[in-house]
């Protein structure tokens, strides 16, 4: 990395949030699979793809009452061992001239510790901002929305997309996550070798209810952008790590083909649902075991290290490479695809 780049990001580690740390960590992918027990809990063949990272023993139905991911998985596609917690989103797709679909592949990106080692999946950030209570058993929270179309309705300081002209991941790019020139529509110009989606949950909530029906409707937002969130409302009064997802889709092979890309000017990329930018979302169930994670807050534990005062232990790739999960809605998923995996599945 260039020493103008790593300053501009640990320019940007150290001004989203107000304690100068945050956790910042890779998490490869677990599987990729139509399930969603979020949203859809009991149900396979949901209406839409999901890549699902972290805790495997992430299942069709995730009852809160009867299921935590802390004491039940047996090992964990992030970074830290002690972080069994589940994080997904909506899968990107490339659609060719010829109407055929192949799944942008997902890499790590770099900052101020470097590149991140990711296998498939997407980088986490938990940023605290003053006195921050971690999540408590049972938590899940949604931001975005699935079938949303209107750009004009997601908050583009929350929600956005980014042009990377390089594959060089390590390259810093531009101002703060959802700021400058970021867009909540998918950018398609064909000098973008990658697209950097980021995805900011809500960091107030209303310190009563684990979840809601709609599973926004407990937390809050507190300002945009990066910035472990401002003053909490008075309905929303505690203040939570400020989660946010970061998912690098490297599109670089599809630019590069001149019989595939289309010539049109229409964007070929879309999410798994079949919708663009303005339908882009993330799902959060809560799975830190013990208090690590309010510890690490408390004691300003910092991107991906270990952290002793904090009990939180660093895994090599290999390891978290290797815990994955066998798909619960069996279906292709990869290589050029006649149609997005959408409807009752293979089976019906």
């Amino acid at each position: 990395m260039q020493w103008a780049s790593f300053a501009a990001v640990t320019l940007f580690a150290h001004n989203v949030a107000a304690q100068g740390s945050m956790l910042r960590f890779a998490c490869s992918q677990l599987t990729v699979d139509r399930v969603d027990p979020l949203v859809n809990p009991g149900q396979t063949y949901t209406p839409h793809l999901h890549q699902i990272v972290g805790g495997n023993s992430f299942n069709v139905t995730m009852d809160p009452a009867n299921h935590d991911p802390a004491t039940l998985s047996t090992c964990t596609s992030c970074n830290f061992k002690e972080d069994n917690s589940n994080y997904w989103t909506a899968v990107m797709f490339f659609k060719a001239k010829n109407g055929s679909y192949h799944r942008v592949p997902q890499v790590g990106n770099g900052g101020p510790q470097g590149q991140l080692v990711n296998n498939g999946g997407l980088d986490v950030y938990y940023i605290p901002s003053g006195k921050t209570t971690a999540f408590k058993p049972g938590f899940r929270m949604l931001a975005g929305s699935a079938a949303n179309t209107d750009t004009t309705k997601v908050s583009s300081g929350n929600i956005c997309h980014r042009c990377w002209t390089s594959t060089n991941d390590n390259t810093f790019v531009g101002a703060q996550p959802c700021s400058g020139s970021d867009t909540v529509e998918i950018p398609h110009a064909t000098n973008c070798q990658m697209i950097r989606q980021t995805i900011i949950f809500p960091a107030c909530w209303d310190g009563k209810n684990l979840d809601s029906p709609d599973h926004k409707s407990h937390v809050a937002y507190s300002g945009s952008g990066a910035s472990g969130g401002g003053a909490c409302p008075t309905a929303f009064p505690v203040k939570l790590p400020q989660i946010m997802y970061e998912v690098m889709w490297n599109v670089s092979s599809f630019v590069a083909d001149k019989n595939a890309f289309p010539t049109d000017g229409s964007n070929p990329y879309t999410y798994s649902m079949g919708i663009g930018g303005a339908a882009a979302h993330g799902d959060y169930v809560f799975g830190w075991q013990g208090n690590t994670l309010q510890l690490a807050m408390d004691n300003n534990c910092n991107l991906n290290a270990d952290c002793a005062k904090a009990g939180i232990h660093a895994q090599t790739a290999a390891t978290y490479n290797a815990c994955t999960k066998k798909q619960m809605a069996p279906e292709p998923v990869d290589g050029w695809l006649p149609a997005l995996p959408l409807g009752a599945g293979p089976a019906a």
